[in-house]
């Protein structure tokens, strides 16, 4: 049995009783964006248990709000389905879909889920502005716009925080993952993030051009 249904069979004392999604999750938001934030995976009691990525845990709780202060929610809060949070000119994704063992994907996990980052970032209305959030999340990014026949600057794309890429007519953004360990430790506040999505936003209002994802197959 995967991993994401024998969490679900052994949650903490907070979530028993509750009925679990234990199914690979859907990108959520708006799918005639420009932004694309892209995180790891689902959390294994986030979205795991309530079906929406980035939601339900504290992870979430620091993105969404971030989101809304930047002007991309209509809430600071997602906290199940059906909530009533809406997203505007964002995508919110994953480089991988199920829940994995310690939050960390295995290398064929992220292969096997690339497909589908690819559709959704084909979604995007031109120019894109992918934000990863975190060291393997904008290593997706970078494979799948290279798959999309984007060339890659030379040298390769390192990440760090707040570092902007141009793949393109795109922009690369990189931001760290908004986990506890790097919230609780003050590596990641929420003036740092709210930064980098504005950033986002400002890119994403530049005039569209024809040389996009989209026409480049």
């Amino acid at each position: 049995m995967s991993w994401r249904e024998l969490s679900a069979q052994d949650p903490p004392r907070r979530f028993r009783g509750e009925a679990y999604w234990s199914r690979p999750l859907p990108a959520f938001g708006d799918t005639r964006a420009r932004i694309l934030v892209v995180g790891l995976a689902p959390a294994a009691h986030g979205g795991n248990r309530t079906g929406r990525i980035f939601t339900g845990d504290e992870s979430g709780n620091f993105l969404f709000r971030a989101m809304y202060e930047a002007g991309l929610a209509n809430q600071p809060e997602s906290r199940r389905r059906g909530d009533g949070l809406k997203l505007s000119g964002a995508l919110v994704s994953a480089a991988a879909r199920c829940a994995p063992p310690g939050n960390r994907p295995l290398p064929h996990e992220l292969e096997n889920c690339r497909e589908y980052l690819a559709r959704e970032l084909s979604l995007l209305r031109p120019p894109a502005v992918l934000v990863a959030l975190g060291a393997l999340a904008f290593d997706a990014c970078l494979k799948v716009l290279a798959q999309a026949g984007l060339e890659l600057p030379r040298p390769r794309p390192r990440f760090a925080h707040g570092a902007v890429f141009r793949i393109g007519s795109h922009a690369l953004i990189a931001s760290y993952h908004p986990s506890q360990q790097n919230t609780f430790t003050g590596k990641l506040t929420r003036p740092m993030l709210r930064s980098v999505l504005r950033r986002a936003a400002r890119e994403a209002r530049k005039p569209g051009d024809p040389s996009s994802l989209r026409s480049s197959g």
